[in-house]
């Protein structure tokens, strides 16, 4: 376990990073770079002991808001993944990324329930839930989790699962970190060495008109979202897929076809035959000319090009609408609101869900809004913007959909960390809250329950 105070640099651990997201500061008064859950446990009795609050940063993807002050625990060093091919199971440290589980898990045909970004934190990730690539198939990541290990605010270190701690095994899975700090968590695998999928991107900046020869020349965003909702509804559960929109940067950096256009593109991964995703995937070709197609058989390692999310640590806002339903009309509005004439630069993406993650499994948790129909989230580059202009539009996209909303995501927060509001429903607020008191009086790890300090 290293040490050392964050506020004067030459202390900091050499090789310490502060993380993805670039958009808020990290400045503890304390860094701890643990090694093991020993060092998990030393640090936080001893910031019990002096009354300062815990943070937990792993990769940085999901930071909520800035860190200022208190004890920022870095987990990136228990990157450990040991899989079982047997049992099909994984178990991870609390540090590890996507990515390395997938390497482990690939030589056997197995694959975790990962998002589309390879170097996202597994454990953070599953905490908050975890809408995965192959999502309605196999339910959320937190569905598959068999056992935890947790340090709690009293500084114990204690093993989760159905038998030993019912209460915390629900909570912890779906309720994020305000129960302490995890420092390993076994997993259950899904066989998938292979999928068919990949994207498919049209300009929907387009006329939408014909050209000499009669063909179309372009499509609009409207047609494609409409094409889209039409076709989820006719989709089976072995198939998720997501649609996108955002207007890329004009400049040398951006693939030709995509430089300056406002792009809407639909993502998809299934795992039946590549024959049978041609298949289903038809009606979207049928939409017009398309700007770049990846669709395809590729073996699960490849997972990540499906989303091809930027690799790079950059500053940014993000929010999201858990929708129980999306008509067509709301779905253009919001295009027209975050597309090329907005205010700043709004990447859209709009997940499809239902199918698996509509089913409660065995052992019950605190994932909420299971009937959900679809999950909008929004994303905003602060560079050359500010977070206030970035939440009123975002304001006025929640408002177009309040009639459809359950609530919003806890994965999908980042820079908001002062709401609390519409992570869990009701009543499981009410139940996470009540655990909260119990484990952690002091609100070492946050207080108010909704509010994730995890760095994912």
């Amino acid at each position: 376990m290293s040490c050392a105070p964050a506020d004067v640099p030459a202390d900091v651990p050499a090789d310490f990073e502060t993380g993805f997201q670039t958009g808020f500061a990290i400045r503890p008064d304390l860094v701890v770079e643990a090694a093991h859950a020993d060092d998990v446990r030393t640090a936080v009795a001893d910031a019990a002991g002096r009354g300062l609050p815990v943070h937990v940063h792993a990769t940085g993807h999901g930071l909520p808001g800035a860190v200022e002050g208190g004890v920022l625990i870095s987990t990136r060093r228990m990157d450990s993944v040991e899989v079982d091919p047997v049992h099909r199971t994984a178990r991870i440290g609390a540090g590890v990324t996507w990515g390395r589980v997938i390497e482990a898990a690939a030589p056997h045909g197995l694959a975790p329930l990962n998002g589309s970004s390879p170097g996202v934190g597994a454990v953070s990730y599953t905490l908050g839930g975890g809408l995965g690539v192959l999502a309605r198939e196999f339910g959320y990541a937190a569905d598959h989790v068999r056992a935890l290990d947790v340090v709690t605010a009293d500084g114990v270190l204690r093993h989760v699962s159905p038998d030993s701690e019912p209460d915390l095994f629900w909570a912890l899975r779906g309720g994020g970190h305000r129960l302490g700090v995890v420092t390993g968590m076994e997993i259950g695998l899904v066989e998938a060495g292979r999928l068919y999928g990949g994207s498919i991107a049209f300009d929907g900046g387009g006329g939408g008109g014909r050209d000499g020869d009669g063909d179309r020349d372009g499509v609009t965003a409207a047609e494609v979202i409409h094409r889209y909702l039409e076709w989820t509804r006719t989709v089976p559960d072995a198939l998720t897929s997501s649609l996108s929109a955002l207007r890329f940067p004009d400049v040398p950096q951006m693939p030709e076809p995509m430089r300056g256009r406002y792009v809407v593109s639909v993502r998809v991964a299934y795992t039946g035959s590549p024959a049978e995703g041609e298949r289903l995937v038809a009606p979207l070709r049928e939409v017009g000319p398309a700007l770049a197609d990846s669709l395809r058989e590729m073996p699960y390692t490849d997972s990540h090009t499906i989303h091809s999310d930027p690799p790079f640590p950059h500053a940014y806002y993000g929010d999201s609408v858990v929708l129980g339903d999306l008509d067509a009309e709301r779905a253009v509005r919001t295009l027209e609101l975050t597309g090329p004439k907005a205010p700043m630069m709004t990447v859209v993406q709009l997940n499809h869900l239902g199918g698996a993650l509509a089913v409660r499994p065995a052992v019950d948790n605190a994932v909420p809004y299971r009937e959900a129909g679809f999950l909008l989230r929004l994303l905003s580059p602060l560079d050359g913007t500010d977070v206030a202009s970035v939440r009123a539009l975002y304001a006025e996209v929640a408002a177009v959909l309040a009639p459809l909303a359950l609530g919003r995501s806890l994965n999908f927060s980042f820079g908001g960390g002062d709401r609390t509001d519409g992570f869990h429903e009701a009543r499981t607020r009410k139940r996470l809250a009540g655990l909260v008191s119990r484990h952690d009086p002091a609100s070492l790890f946050g207080g108010s329950y909704g509010i994730s300090r995890d760095g994912r």
